[in-house]
């Protein structure tokens, strides 16, 4: 990789970082490059970039923005993953190759500006998809409206059933 060309990738890089809100690092020795074409090909419909980096092009890359802290994390051969909009997919994404792909080892990452864990990139692929986590919301939102009238509707039935017994209760001793 000559100047020119390394320079313009660490500006596109920068630009993709202030867009991202999600950046993964991993460690992908070991997996043949048809493996991570595929991977890449997968992510090209998602709002995802995934791409193998040279650390120090990185560390250049992130200097100075909320992304900083993944210079703690590049050591060795390393990919990373952006996510820009659905960073639970993008975590998802990655976990989900690195469980059929035994040699991806997530090593950590920043979401928003926070460094993060394997084990809480982990726990955050573990989360159900945001239009789930929408009608989770929505159903406990609901809930107490629901309750009141079937609360509503249950005096009113055992108003009736009262009633109805006392009718009985009559007709029996007439």
């Amino acid at each position: 990789m000559d100047r020119s060309s390394k320079s313009e990738f660490v500006q596109t890089f920068n630009e993709k970082v202030g867009r991202a809100r999600l950046a993964i690092v991993a460690d992908y020795q070991g997996i043949d490059v048809n493996t991570l074409t595929e991977f890449r090909k997968q992510l090209a419909s998602d709002d995802v970039d995934f791409a193998v980096v040279k650390n120090r092009l990185v560390k250049r890359a992130v200097e100075g923005t909320s992304f900083e802290a993944l210079t703690e994390f590049l050591t060795g051969p390393n990919a990373v993953l952006l996510g820009f909009e659905g960073v639970v997919e993008a975590a998802k994404a990655l976990t989900d190759f690195a469980k059929l792909n035994q040699k991806m080892e997530v090593k950590g990452g920043v979401l928003d500006g926070k460094t993060v864990s394997a084990a809480q990139i982990k726990a955050l692929a573990d989360l159900p998809s945001k239009e789930v986590l929408q009608a989770m919301l929505l159903g406990v939102l609901q809930a107490p409206a629901r309750n009141l009238v079937s609360l509503l509707a249950n005096c009113n039935r055992q108003l009736l059933n009262v009633l109805v017994a006392y009718k009985e209760k009559l007709e029996e001793s007439a």
